[in-house]
C-alpha cells in the first residue's frame, strides 16, 4: 500500500522545515533508510531518510518550500498503484500546495498568494529577504546583491535558479591590457610628505540579513538568559601530566587519529556526571529529568553560528572512539550533512574555545539541560610548587548551572571531582 511522507519533527522545539532539495526524483525507486531529501531545520540541513521502500510516485512540493511539521511531501509506493486515495485531499488543502505556470518558471511552481514588491521587483519579507540557503550561499561567494535579485521560488522565495540567471546576465569583465611606460614616461616617485592620507577608500555599511540559524540561536539565547537563573563556578586545573599522556599516546597513533585535549574533556566529563546526576539533567515542567544516558553535546563554530553535535554514552566509550566520532560528527556538521541522531539528545554540554587562544569565558546553557562547562586554553604560567616559583601548564573552566535544578555546593563538587580525573588522566585510559 503507497505511504505517505511528511515533514519529520527533527526537535522538540521544531514548526517547520525547508525542504533544500530532493535527492530522489518521481519514479525512482527508493529503499527504507536511504537519504530521500535535505531538510533545514532550526538547527541544520539534515539529512532525511524514507522510513518506507518502494518507488517515488509523486513529490507533493517543491525544493525551497517552507513546509509545516506533519505536512505531506511525498508519496512512496508500488509502480503500479493507485495512489489516489493517499494523496492529500480536501481536508489538506490549506496546506497542499496546488501546481500552477508562471511565466518565470517552469509550470510546477507552487502557487502562494504573492508577496509585496518594490519598484525593482524585490520581494518585501517582513524586514528580510527570502531565500534558500544556497541561493544565499551562492550570492555571498559571487558577490551579488540579494535585494537586485527577483525571486522565482514559493512567495518569492530567491533559488538557486535565479541566482544562476543573475549570474548569466552579469556583463562580462574586460581586463584592459597593462602598457610598460617608456622610459622617457617614468613618474618619478612621489616624495614623502608629513601630512595623513586616508588610504583607499571607505566602504560602504553591508546590511546583512539575519539567516535561519542566526535568529533561531538569538532566540534561544535570549530565552535562556531570561529565564534561567544562571550561577557559574570557574576553577583552574594542572594539565601538565595529561599533556604529556597526550603527547605518548599520539606517538603510538597515526595522524589521523590523533587525541585532542577536548577528547579527554569530554571522557573527563562524562565520568563525573555519573556521579553527579543532578547535573545530568533537565527541568522539564514541573519535574527534574535525571537522565540514564550522559550524551555530551559538543559546540561547533559553522560559519552561520554555533551548533551542537551530541557523543552519545561518552562515559562507556574510550577515548580512541570519541576522538573518532567527534571527528567526524564535526566534519558533517561543517558540510551540513548532520542526521538528526547528531544533534538531539545532549543531555550536558561543553563550549571549547582553547583553540582560540581564549583564557577564559562563560556560556549560556543550551535549555532544558541543567549545565554547561566553557573550556579555555591550555596555558603556560608561573606557579608556586612547594615554595619555589616555576613554570606549570593551567588550563580555566567554567561550569554555568541552572540554580532551579542544582546549588553552588553540588556545582563545586562536580568541578572538584573534574580535577581528579583531569589531572590524574590515567584513569581516563583504564
Amino acid at each position: 500500500m503507497a505511504e505517505v511522507i511528511t515533514m519529520p519533527k527533527l526537535g522538540f522545539d521544531m514548526a517547520e522545515g525547508t525542504l533544500i532539495r530532493w535527492l530522489k526524483a518521481e519514479g525512482e525507486a527508493v529503499t527504507k533508510g536511504e537519504i530521500l531529501a535535505e531538510i533545514e531545520t532550526d538547527k541544520a540541513t539534515v539529512e532525511v531518510e524514507s522510513t518506507h521502500s518502494g518507488v517515488v510516485r509523486r513529490l507533493l512540493v517543491e525544493a525551497g518550500a517552507v513546509v509545516p511539521v506533519g505536512t505531506p511531501i511525498a508519496v512512496i509506493g508500488a509502480p503500479d498503484e493507485s495512489i489516489e486515495d493517499v494523496l492529500p485531499g480536501e481536508k489538506k488543502g490549506e496546506q497542499a500546495e496546488e501546481k500552477t505556470p508562471t511565466p518565470a518558471v517552469s509550470s510546477k511552481t507552487t502557487e502562494m498568494t504573492p508577496l509585496p514588491v518594490t519598484e525593482s521587483g524585490v520581494p518585501i519579507a517582513e524586514g528580510r529577504i527570502k531565500a534558500s540557503p544556497l541561493a544565499r550561499r551562492m550570492a555571498r561567494e559571487h558577490q551579488l546583491d540579494l535585494r537586485q535579485i527577483r525571486g522565482s521560488g514559493p512567495g518569492g522565495r530567491i533559488v538557486r535558479r535565479d541566482i544562476e540567471a543573475a549570474l548569466a546576465a552579469q556583463p562580462e569583465v574586460v581586463t584592459p591590457p597593462a602598457v610598460s611606460a617608456k622610459p622617457s614616461e617614468v613618474v618619478p616617485p612621489t616624495p614623502v610628505v608629513s601630512a595623513w592620507k586616508p588610504v583607499g577608500e571607505v566602504p560602504e555599511d553591508q546590511h546583512i540579513p539575519v539567516d535561519r540559524l542566526r535568529s533561531i540561536i538569538a532566540r534561544r539565547m535570549v530565552e535562556a538568559k531570561q529565564q534561567v537563573p544562571h550561577f557559574y563556578i570557574t576553577r583552574e586545573y594542572d594539565m601538565g601530566a595529561l599533556m604529556e599522556l597526550r603527547k605518548a599516546l599520539n606517538a603510538e597513533l597515526p595522524e589521523e587519529q590523533r587525541l585532542s585535549v577536548n577528547d579527554f574533556v569530554i571522557k573527563a566529563v562524562a565520568l563525573t556526571l555519573r556521579q553527579f546526576p543532578a547535573l545530568n539533567a533537565a527541568l522539564v515542567g514541573n519535574e527534574i529529568v535525571r537522565y540514564g544516558h550522559v550524551n555530551i553535546g559538543v559546540a561547533v563554530a559553522l560559519e552561520s553560528g554555533l551548533m551542537t553535535v551530541v557523543c552519545r554514552d561518552a562515559d562507556l566509550k574510550p577515548l580512541r572512539l570519541i576522538s573518532q566520532e567527534m571527528k567526524d560528527l564535526s566534519a558533517r556538521a561543517r558540510q551540513g550533512k548532520v542526521r538528526p541522531e547528531d544533534i538531539e539528545g545532549s543531555t550536558f554540554s561543553i563550549s571549547n574555545l582553547g583553540m582560540f587562544g581564549v583564557e577564559h569565558f562563560m556560556a549560556i546553557i543550551n535549555p532544558p539541560e541543567a549545565a554547561i562547562l566553557a573550556v579555555g586554553a591550555v596555558r603556560e604560567v608561573p606557579v608556586v610548587q612547594n615554595g619555589a616559583l616555576g613554570i606549570g601548564l593551567r588550563m580555566k573552566a567554567t561550569l554555568s548551572a541552572d540554580h532551579r535544578v542544582t546549588d553552588g555546593a553540588e556545582a563545586a563538587r562536580f568541578m572538584q571531582l573534574l580535577a581528579d580525573f583531569l589531572e590524574h588522566p590515567y584513569r581516563l585510559v583504564l
